[in-house]
């Protein structure tokens, strides 16, 4: 609905600024991005970019940001919290990023920096440098006096670290323990160690399945010497799970997560037109071995009419078992251990399934055709290829794993040429061994 107004308001021309000033800096982030490319500049033009910057997917972003004057960068990232600034940060070149810092004063730049060190992908990349620490010898009414001195605090403050005097992590102060415990209870007395840090080099990934598995708020982050470092929010995993789910779901069709949907049309169809070349390289390797099967096509043309039913099935079958598989990778579900066993359970699957619908073609095709040689053949070569659609969707993503291919980005195009070709020759290849009894 607010989008729809905007986009209305923009096509009449009327005071978008009167309209942006009632809208939340997300809603505004939401339109810029459903929009094409004139009207996106015209609304830009009209709104705090700095608030709105924070909230941008990171293809819109870094297309905004290109004509940003390092100095307006600078003084956008200056009100955001480290954790956003970064974000916004590495969505720029990386010569781009020096002239930001460079214009910064001294002590935003030192504290961008703590952060920038750390992979994008890891807990140090995802952290604010914003933490309240405390040490484990004073008192919660030296606590509470000691935060009453802040104006503001934090935001999402749960939790207060607990750290010695080398700020080494030593656990955390719950608020709800501080507010409801003797003002003369030192902290190391009501302190919690179950919440346990986690290292900043930690997968982003691996972070967000932490958050899951344990319902936290709010953890915090070390260095590979123990010192507190900074904390990491329930709002940045929330993130990472959007980010995680838009790669999966972009990459099946071999796209970046971070495609602009308004993007001009010579960017777009440049990032598009590397899989569409895979993808034709795989459609003539199956051409190809159709081509191996001409005079059998020449002489029985009901096999070019059934083809796509294998090739159809075998994809579907084989789809089903790799998107269980890749879900269960990026859970991280699926080790060692229970491959073999995942395995055969894949397998009987693809058997049970094949022999059913094997069944069924076939007895489609002897009423279709009046051919029941025919209709064998057919029912073998789906029976056939269903069992290697479900080895293929188990294998596919752990082989590309393994050669540190993103398995979400390449098994779909390699799961389809593999069902093709198997379907198109198992089925052609029976045709061509029986057709003396046809």
């Amino acid at each position: 609905m607010i989008t729809n107004t905007l986009h209305d308001a923009l096509d009449s021309h009327a005071d978008i600024q009167t309209l942006v000033k009632t809208l939340h800096p997300s809603e505004i982030a939401d339109s810029l991005e459903s929009l094409p490319e004139t009207q996106r500049d015209r609304l830009w033009a009209c709104v705090k970019q700095a608030k709105v910057l924070a909230y941008l997917s990171d293809g819109v972003r870094g297309e905004l940001m290109q004509d940003m004057l390092p100095t307006k960068i600078a003084k956008a990232v200056k009100s955001m919290e480290i954790d956003d600034a970064v974000d916004v940060l590495q969505d720029l070149p990386d010569d781009k990023v020096e002239q930001v810092l460079q214009v910064m004063d001294l002590q935003d730049y030192r504290r961008l920096r703590q952060v920038l060190f750390y992979p994008e992908d890891s807990a140090g990349g995802l952290m604010n440098i914003d933490v309240l620490t405390v040490s484990t010898d004073i008192t919660l009414r030296m606590v509470l006096r000691y935060l009453r001195e802040f104006t503001t605090l934090p935001e999402k403050t749960d939790i207060l670290m607990v750290v010695d005097s080398h700020n080494c992590y030593q656990g955390g102060l719950l608020i709800t323990d501080l507010l409801i415990n003797d003002p003369t209870v030192i902290v190391e007395q009501v302190m919690s160690t179950d919440l346990k840090a986690i290292s900043a080099h930690l997968s982003a990934h691996d972070v967000a399945l932490l958050f899951e598995q344990r319902d936290l708020l709010s953890v915090p982050v070390i260095d590979n010497q123990g010192i507190l470092v900074g904390r990491i929010t329930i709002d940045d995993v929330v993130d990472v799970i959007r980010a995680e789910a838009d790669h999966n779901l972009m990459g099946s069709a071999g796209l970046d997560e971070h495609n602009d949907m308004f993007a001009p049309v010579l960017s777009t169809t440049r990032d598009r037109a590397l899989w569409l070349g895979v993808n034709l390289g795989t459609a003539f390797l199956a051409s190809y071995v159709i081509g191996l099967f001409e005079a059998t096509l020449e002489h029985m043309v009901a096999l070019a009419i059934l083809m796509p039913v294998v090739a159809s099935m075998g994809g579907i079958a084989g789809s089903q078992t790799l998107t269980i598989v890749i879900r269960g990778m990026a859970l991280d579900q699926i080790t060692p251990t229970n491959i073999p066993w995942l395995l055969k359970k894949e397998l009987a699957v693809g058997i049970l399934n094949g022999i059913f619908w094997a069944m069924v073609v076939a007895i489609i095709t002897l009423l279709w055709f009046s051919n029941l040689t025919l209709g064998i053949i057919i029912g073998s070569a789906l029976l056939i290829n269903l069992c290697i659609a479900a080895l293929a969707g188990v294998l596919i993503p752990l082989f590309l794993k393994r050669l540190s291919i993103d398995p979400a980005l390449a098994s779909s195009v390699t799961l389809t040429t593999i069902t093709d070709i198997i379907g198109f020759g198992t089925l052609l290849g029976l045709a061509t061994i029986f057709l003396h009894t046809f």
